[in-house]
């Protein structure tokens, strides 16, 4: 089976940085929309699955056309679900997301970089307790009535420490596709 993450940016994650504090950005605020999608397709030797979030909430400031400040975004991480409903279970568990432990993952953005077709994304991933900077590309539009946000990278889950290898026979990827389509609208 092929790899899904082969032909997406691999995000490189390192240490925390440092996001701009709250109180020094003022703008419009935004808040993420109902049919938002945070979605991921994880896969193994002999096959793929997808999955994603049906819960997450999330809240950005518009300036001068512009997103500003450090927009942060939460995701309940029992609102996890995938294409088949035993490995929903499993992913919840200690071999994977631990959600009993580390019921919430939070991405902190800390910039974003405007170029010449997408914008880079840089932010700080808190995921089963551990907090790594990553960047990645994404297309973000930023209107009077709406935000969007379109992008599809990779993770390395290890970096988090999701170290499940899954069976000798059918060993786990490391890299995890996450795809994100987001829509925000103003507050109120």
């Amino acid at each position: 089976c092929g790899d899904p993450s082969e032909n997406v940016h691999k995000a490189e994650a390192s240490g925390p940085v440092a996001a701009a504090a709250p109180a020094t950005a003022t703008g419009r605020e935004f808040v993420l929309q109902p049919d938002s999608r945070i979605g991921f397709v994880g896969s193994k030797v002999t096959g793929s699955h997808v999955g994603g979030f049906t819960n997450f909430t999330g809240t950005l400031l518009v300036a001068d056309g512009k997103i500003v400040g450090s927009p942060e975004f939460k995701i309940d991480m029992n609102s996890t679900w995938s294409d088949n409903d035993r490995l929903t279970g499993h992913l919840k568990n200690a071999d994977f997301f631990d959600v009993p432990n580390h019921p919430t993952t939070t991405f902190t953005v800390t910039a974003i970089e405007p170029g010449a077709t997408n914008s880079t994304v840089t932010g700080n991933l808190h995921l089963r307790g551990v907090t790594k900077s990553i960047s990645f590309p994404a297309a973000v539009q930023v209107g009077a009535e709406a935000v969007t946000v379109k992008a599809e990278f990779a993770i390395n889950r290890k970096d988090f420490n999701i170290l499940y290898t899954g069976r000798a026979d059918d060993l786990i990827r490391d890299n995890v596709v996450i795809q994100l389509d987001l829509k925000a609208a103003p507050k109120g």
